[in-house]
């Protein structure tokens, strides 16, 4: 029957196997079944014949799991899968062969002993000489390594110089640790002796440098620093250590008072090795440079001439000039909030209204009482078609001086170009100049932003009277007004 017939299969009764496919077939020479079958009883007696059915015996797995030395394999995922391969096409050994578990299972199927490595150490250290022994595998098996390179035998001259540079190390790392403790005399004669022993070595000077800076004798560590880098140049040393050396150099030029030349240093060390603390270094020092140079700029006498020449360029209303005088006044007196009150009058004639309201709010910024301070922003404000701020401004500075003409009349203005919107009398194009002003200001931005607000204007829209419950918070009216001023929104 059909099932018999990979019964045999199974048993390993090959011949048997393949007369039963043979009968089979001639019953029924169409059976695919039975025609593969043949061929698989056939090969696989031919892969018993070759020594290869050993893998096909139902008891190998057995003998794997019962031997001390392969039965923790059955851990190992890769090896049943190797195992199992075998099973299906023992052909496929050949692929596994250097594979040394797989050495050992065909031992163990062969029912050869496998030997231990302490078996085969006995064995190697068995001197008995007796025919039972082998001296060929008992002996070390030669290493197999590439040929060593010749060795160079060192002159007498090289010989001391790699003396010399070693001794030279250690007196370095002497010369670190008395540094460490401060013991900043022991450090300096560790380095000089380092240096007399190798003086290719920039390192231990540069390292002396350090601790003449330490001592406060900077004029020591700037020459430390100059020799390094010479010597750094001529033997090519790493730019690295070049670009400390320099770095250095510009510390001690600082302390020195030579600021200029300590520039120089920094600079020169950032073009060796980019450096993030020189780099901190050098602009620290460039702002310092800047202030000491505006310090001894200043002169208040001559600040208040060049004020008078400003002040007479501007009743000419020749307005450049006057500005080129205003900004030297500055220069020599920047503490004077006056010049720049004047300025930014100036700025406002020649419609610089971003210059004049700068100088404006640092004339207020040094003089907060100053009433002009105001007007001046005010007005910049005002030209700008910012209504809203400028009114703003113009209040602040009646809190300064109630009774000033010109801040009342610009509170007036104001109101009037406010209203003037309100009524809906712009034209298009200025009530979108306006409302586009008004959206850049981060205050009406915040406002539009809030819910509280927004549900305020869709309330205005569909429901009057929910709209004036909200304006008796003093809050929501005060936010709304804003919002009218910039021109957001029009009350009819």
């Amino acid at each position: 029957t059909d099932e018999e017939r990979p019964a045999l299969h199974g048993l390993k009764d090959f011949d048997e196997c393949i007369g039963a496919f043979k009968k089979g077939l001639e019953l029924d020479p169409s059976n695919e079944q039975m025609k593969n079958g043949l061929r698989e009883a056939e090969h696989a007696k031919d892969n018993a014949s070759n020594g290869l059915g050993l893998f096909s015996s139902p008891e190998l797995w057995g003998k794997i799991a019962s031997h001390p030395q392969t039965s923790q394999y059955l851990q190992q995922p890769d090896f049943v899968q190797m195992v199992s391969e075998l099973q299906r096409d023992p052909s496929s050994i050949s692929k596994h062969l250097n594979d040394p578990r797989m050495q050992q299972v065909m031992a163990i199927a062969l029912g050869v002993k496998i030997m231990t490595p302490d078996e085969m150490n006995g064995e190697a250290g068995n001197g008995s000489g007796g025919p039972e022994s082998h001296p060929a595998a008992a002996a070390d098996p030669e290493p197999t390594s590439t040929p060593e390179e010749p060795v160079v035998e060192l002159t007498e001259e090289e010989k001391e110089q790699q003396d010399k540079e070693q001794a030279a190390l250690k007196e370095k790392e002497l010369g670190n640790a008395a540094y460490k403790k401060k013991d900043f005399e022991a450090a300096i004669a560790h380095y000089n002796k380092a240096i007399d022993l190798n003086e290719k070595d920039i390192t231990f000077l540069t390292n002396r440098a350090a601790v003449y800076f330490e001592m406060g004798n900077y004029e020591k560590c700037v020459k430390d620093c100059d020799e390094a880098v010479e010597k750094g140049r001529a033997i090519r040393a790493d730019f690295k250590v070049v670009a400390k050396a320099m770095a250095r150099k510009g510390t001690a030029l600082v302390k020195m008072g030579k600021l200029e030349e300590a520039l120089v240093a920094y600079q020169k060390s950032l073009t060796e090795h980019r450096n993030a603390d020189t780099l901190k270094k050098m602009n620290d020092l460039e702002r310092t440079i800047k202030k000491k140079k505006e310090e001894a700029y200043i002169d208040p006498a001559i600040a208040e001439q060049e004020k008078e020449k400003g002040n007479e360029r501007f009743r000419a209303q020749d307005f450049p000039e006057a500005v080129k005088h205003y900004s030297e006044a500055i220069k020599r007196n920047p503490s004077d909030h006056k010049v720049y009150s004047n300025r930014a009058a100036c700025y406002t004639k020649l419609g610089a209204l971003p210059e004049a309201l700068k100088d404006a709010e640092k004339c207020i910024e040094i003089d907060p009482t100053f009433a002009k301070g105001y007007s001046r922003k005010g007005h910049a404000q005002f030209f700008m078609k910012e209504y809203n701020k400028a009114l703003e401004t113009y209040q602040l500075g009646l809190k300064q001086d109630p009774g000033n003409a010109e801040l009342q009349d610009g509170v007036k203005r104001c109101v009037e170009a406010i209203n003037r919107a309100n009524r809906g009398e712009l034209s298009e194009q200025e009530l979108k100049e306006r409302q586009e002003k008004g959206l850049q200001d981060p205050e009406v931005q915040q406002i539009l932003q809030d819910p509280v607000m927004r549900q305020v204007l869709n309330d205005m829209q569909s429901d009057p009277k929910a709209a004036a419950d909200h304006m008796r918070n003093p809050m929501v009216a005060a936010n709304l007004q804003k919002l009218v001023n910039a021109g957001i929104v029009q009350m009819r």
